[in-house]
């Protein structure tokens, strides 16, 4: 029967073209633009890490008290931490992995003669980071805990930046010129450039198109004065001039992550930041109670807003431009079904059960669907590929056309439109028979 009703639907769109047309129109717009601002909505607001996000966590220590923070903050912590916090944390270490960072942007020099040195980014970390992160390694490994006690000249670096200098081989073991200082490559990343950038929201805003090029040791970039490359945040200003005096005083620079595998582990780690927070008011260190917060990377990547808002306006008015479309189609379904009373009224006469017209009406609703949504994914596709005009180029870049997005665009449309096609079916299953053929 199947078959038939389909067959009955494509005679009936064919002869009349022109509404036809404007119905796959309004599906095929009306989709396309709601599949194309949730692509983006939804690559922007993805887990970056979805097997281990719950575990990995964010402190914050409340170093600046009352007066040194904005009437907009709500009494929240700053979302870095400064020199003396970081440290002791690192050095009490309290958590199953944990990692205190900054941000850098050293020089290389290239070994081979004649090749200008390079600027690159990266980051100061110790080497918990890497397994931490689950950060994929093309060649080698991160460097060991000795290595970061003993301010070890070791690198991490990215397969982009090893193509650029080795070729793509394996360059573990061969040394580095980083900051006119030799480094010994200990391992090569595999293609690593996780969106939103969670280990360190606080100086990529959550988003970066740069792929991080060299990893060095929390320790040894502060002992050779690799200065702080990304943002820096001070209640007052510092003591000291240059780096050291940055080190020495209250300014928040440094981003810190910690690994606890399950709620016990949390809650002991956030009774130790309390803890500590009263050991630096009783050493009047800080003059205010413990004001502490410790979220994990989905919380935390909420908490600073990493999903920008223009995304979820524009997903509302895509949903609501869908919407909108599915309204014009039922008046366009509902004139199309109405107008064909007569032939409802022979087939009910006939003997076909409301149940009939049901299957037939909504088959050729279906039809509508499938095609609109055809051109759904054509627009679709046009649309994903535009979206670099309107947003910045590291979250467009993070829009894609994939098979998911493909399927859901289809079912989207042929849902939608027989959801829509509801409404005028019942109103032509209802047709009386004898009031129509009487009238004819």
């Amino acid at each position: 029967m199947f078959s038939y009703y389909l067959e009955l639907a494509l005679r009936s769109l064919k002869r009349s073209p022109g509404l036809t047309a404007l119905m796959v129109l309004a599906i095929g717009f009306g989709v396309a633009a709601s599949m194309t601002s949730w692509s983006v909505f939804r690559a922007v607001s993805g887990d970056p890490i979805p097997w281990k996000s719950s575990k990995l966590f964010v402190p914050q220590i409340d170093a600046w008290g009352p007066s040194g923070r904005s009437d907009k903050d709500d009494g929240e912590p700053s979302d870095a931490m400064n020199y003396t916090d970081a440290t002791t944390l690192m050095r009490e270490h309290r958590a199953k992995l944990q990692s205190a960072l900054y941000q850098i942007a050293p020089s290389v020099v290239p070994a081979q003669a004649g090749r200008h040195p390079m600027n690159v980014s990266g980051h100061a970390v110790y080497g918990e980071f890497f397994p931490m992160v689950d950060a994929p390694f093309k060649y080698g490994s991160g460097w060991s805990a000795n290595d970061d006690a003993q301010r070890a000249a070791v690198a991490v670096i990215s397969a982009k930046l090893n193509e650029k200098l080795f070729g793509d081989t394996n360059s573990v073991g061969k040394s580095l010129n980083i900051e006119g200082k030799d480094y010994r490559i200990v391992g090569v990343l595999d293609k690593w450039n996780p969106q939103p950038r969670y280990y360190d929201v606080v100086n990529s805003g959550g988003f970066s198109e740069g792929v991080e090029d060299v990893f060095v040791p929390f320790q040894r970039a502060i002992d050779v004065g690799i200065p702080n490359d990304g943002n820096t945040n001070c209640n007052e200003t510092p003591k000291e001039s240059g780096f050291v005096g940055l080190q020495h005083s209250s300014c928040v620079w440094i981003a810190f992550m910690a690994e606890l595998d399950d709620s016990s582990a949390v809650s002991t780690y956030r009774d130790y930041l309390t803890a500590y927070a009263r050991d630096q008011q009783k050493a009047g260190r800080f003059g205010w109670a413990p004001n502490i917060r410790l979220r994990d990377v989905p919380a935390f990547l909420e908490h600073e807003h990493v999903v920008p808002s223009d995304t979820k306006v524009s997903l509302l008015v895509a949903v609501g431009l869908l919407l909108v479309c599915l309204v014009n189609t039922i008046g366009l379904l509902l004139a199309k079904f109405l107008r064909r009373s007569g032939e409802i009224g022979v087939r009910r006469a006939l003997g076909a059960p409301r149940n009939a017209i049901y299957a037939q009406f909504l088959t050729e609703a279906g039809v509508v669907g499938l095609a609109g949504g055809v051109l759904g994914l054509l627009l679709t596709g046009a649309g994903v590929a535009s979206v670099g005009f309107v947003l910045p180029k590291s979250i467009s870049d993070l829009a894609r056309l994939d098979v998911s997005l493909l399927v859901i665009t289809l079912l989207v449309a042929v849902v939608a439109t027989m959801l829509a096609g509801l409404y005028p079916t019942f109103r032509a299953s209802r047709v009386q028979p004898a009031w129509q053929l009487k009238s004819n």
